[in-house]
């Protein structure tokens, strides 16, 4: 497949006028659906205020000069299109920026961005914000699975269609089996996400990625008037003191007999995130190349089997390095989505990479996959432990509902 990107690791770590840049990378904290303290705010709200911090945090970037934001969502109702553009335009973006939402599932927020870094890559645009935004406690219920479509198609004689409603539970159960990945290594796979999300949070290490949120909150949801104004600065589904004993107390969620429990699944979560694109030669015009954290370098999608949507990472990620000339020992570190853990453990063992370089501060099953936002979410905690860690590539990639994978490269500056 023919690039217009440079390929090979060292011209990719190489300066280029034509480099898709990134300014900022900033996300919201991410709470629990239904429990945590986002449950009374909506996803356009969330997206406005790390819009309105990702303005803040260029202040030599007039507003009038962003051409275009995409933003990855799910489960918005009416697609969030309008909800998306009210809030952009609210927080000062002008009239003049066009405004979409986007969904591919799972990996929507990595979705958005892509569009937006493809935008500058063919010179459509020259700067351009993507990012991500769900509300899963509003949004996520019984919608979620259409269930007309599912009557309709319940019969089709082609399993893989029926598939695509199959419940993303089961999917996992059958990676579980047809891949060999028993419960023990599950329960062990999440407890080490919250044990890193945990030291993360302790060491101060979310602080640059997280913009606090000030909102409304019902301690009981159903008095709406004893709501109060919070502020909420960090995530709230790390388990400091999960442990492996604790998680094989669990029964399993889906499959009487299965393996996948609530405690090595990923959390059902609300929450927002925003990057900042532009090409190299338009941040040098403007006075902003000091501003530069990392650049995009490409992204590469794939489609599987939709029963076993969770081994996508394990088929996109050596597209994506195919497809950027790079080789899998040259990436420092990879941002995984942990949407199970049974499809995580796999698509590590399966790519055969370091497990010290995967989610370095825990993943999803810590804290937590607010769909849309995920993608996103995974950007704004790759580039500064990149920074940390001195590495210069970075992969972000995850598994998508109905059996697709997505995944991007990235760089430090």
């Amino acid at each position: 497949m023919a690039s217009l990107l440079p390929k090979g690791a060292k011209n990719i770590l190489r300066k280029h006028p034509s480099d898709i840049v990134i300014l900022s990378a900033l996300r919201t904290p991410i709470t629990r659906a239904h429990k945590g303290p986002f449950r009374n705010t909506p996803d356009h709200a969330l997206f406005a205020h790390v819009l309105r911090a990702t303005l803040a945090a260029n202040p030599n970037l007039d507003p009038a000069r962003i051409q275009d934001i995409q933003v990855g969502t799910v489960l918005a109702e009416l697609g969030g299109s309008k909800a998306g553009r009210m809030a952009a335009l609210h927080v000062g973006v002008p009239s003049t920026t066009p405004f979409q939402t986007v969904n591919r599932a799972c990996s929507s927020g990595l979705a958005a961005i892509t569009g937006i870094a493809n935008a500058i890559a063919v010179g459509e645009i020259d700067v351009g914000i993507g990012g991500g935004m769900e509300n899963m406690s509003m949004n996520y219920g019984t919608r979620a699975i259409p269930t007309v479509l599912w009557n309709e198609l319940n019969d089709s004689p082609v399993k893989d269609a029926r598939d695509c409603v199959m419940n993303m539970g089961l999917t996992t159960e059958n990676v579980a089996a047809r891949y060999g990945v028993s419960r023990a290594e599950q329960d062990e796979f999440a407890v080490r996400s919250h044990l890193l999300a945990a030291r993360a949070q302790e060491q101060g290490l979310f602080d640059k990625e997280i913009v606090p949120v000030t909102t409304s909150w019902r301690p009981d949801p159903e008095v709406p008037e004893n709501e109060e104004s919070i502020t909420v600065t960090r995530d709230d589904g790390v388990r400091p003191k999960s442990t492996i004993e604790k998680l094989a107390t669990m029964k399993p969620a889906f499959k009487a007999d299965g393996t996948a429990t609530a405690g090595n699944s990923s959390q059902v979560s609300d929450g927002a995130a925003a990057a900042l694109l532009m090409r190299r030669s338009t941040a040098q015009e403007l006075g902003l190349t000091g501003s530069i954290i990392g650049k995009w370098a490409g992204t590469q999608t794939v489609a599987c089997a939709p029963d076993e949507m969770g081994i996508g990472p394990a088929l996109a990620i050596p597209k994506l390095l195919a497809y950027t000339g790079v080789e899998k020992s040259e990436i420092g570190l990879w941002e995984i989505n942990e949407a199970f853990a049974s499809q995580a453990v796999y698509c590590v063992r399966e790519l055969g990479i370091d497990l010290d370089k995967v989610n370095p501060k825990g993943g999803a099953i810590a804290l937590g996959h607010p769909l849309g936002a995920t993608g996103g979410r995974q950007l704004a905690s790759l580039l500064p432990e990149m920074e940390r860690q001195g590495a210069e590539l970075g992969v972000v990639s995850m598994c998508v509902g109905t059996g697709m994978g997505m995944a991007s490269l990235f760089v430090r500056e």
